[in-house]
């Protein structure tokens, strides 16, 4: 089996324009996201997918693969499906976000594990929540497992509800679970789905996995210990050097 590691990186963003090429401790966070993706022995590749030329030229000159895509894509799994649609030879695609300059390896790792299961279609990561103010965060998407490590549903909302319990108790009571934005698609799943059209659960709760959800694709899970901090506002590049970059 053959994976490819993939690395969505836009240049333009409401939030933070310019973000992949923004400095972390000496290197841009594109090439951090890279060089921790390289970690990873399960991939046979790892490629950036842009939409812009300075992209395309600073990451050529740390050595690293690039590709351009289309400029009218409206999510990082649309993206990938242009690549391995250029690119053949991958049975797996892995879809790594491109702001979390310190991801694990172990991470990206354990998602393309699933595959070696040869029902899964689609794959992504949860952590158990253990700070209550994820729990009722709804930029943290919550999602809910069934007995066969498929995911039911994914929601901004806390679920599941604890009917007739004070919310201050409901992390004491049940085990909830985050949802790690990493994916992994079987190829010829990832052309599929990217040709679905917009669902209502999708825009309901503002998430594509809801999409693929809806129209019967399974979503196999696995459970990681690391969590992910990722770089969604220019105040947060400082938050992630005071982490990692403090003395």
């Amino acid at each position: 089996m053959r994976t490819i590691g993939i690395i969505p990186a836009r240049y333009e963003s409401s939030r933070f324009p310019g973000k992949p090429l923004v400095d972390i401790g000496g290197k841009s966070m594109i090439q951090r996201v890279y060089e921790q993706v390289k970690g990873c022995s399960g991939l046979s590749e790892v490629i950036v997918a842009t939409d812009d030329s300075r992209i395309e030229e600073h990451v050529r000159s740390f050595a690293g693969n690039v590709i351009m895509t289309s400029s009218t894509h409206q999510s990082g799994t649309d993206r990938c499906a242009e690549v391995v649609s250029k690119i053949s030879g991958f049975d797996v695609a892995i879809n790594i976000q491109g702001d979390e300059p310190f991801i694990s390896p172990l991470q990206i790792e354990l998602l393309s594990n699933l595959f070696q299961d040869a029902t899964t279609e689609i794959g992504t990561l949860i952590k158990k929540i253990d700070n209550p103010d994820d729990l009722f965060n709804e930029s943290t998407p919550k999602v809910i497992v069934n007995s066969r490590k498929e995911a039911m549903y994914f929601s901004r909302q806390t679920i599941p509800f604890q009917r007739g319990a004070k919310q201050s108790d409901w992390i004491n009571n049940y085990t909830y679970f985050k949802h790690i934005g990493i994916y992994g698609y079987k190829v010829d799943i990832l052309k599929e789905i990217t040709k679905l059209p917009v669902s209502s659960y999708e825009k309901a709760e503002g998430l594509e996995q809801l999409r693929w959800l809806e129209n019967g694709y399974k979503i196999k899970i696995a459970e990681t210990e690391f969590d992910t901090i990722a770089v969604d506002h220019p105040e947060d590049v400082e938050l992630i050097k005071g982490k990692f970059f403090s003395s």
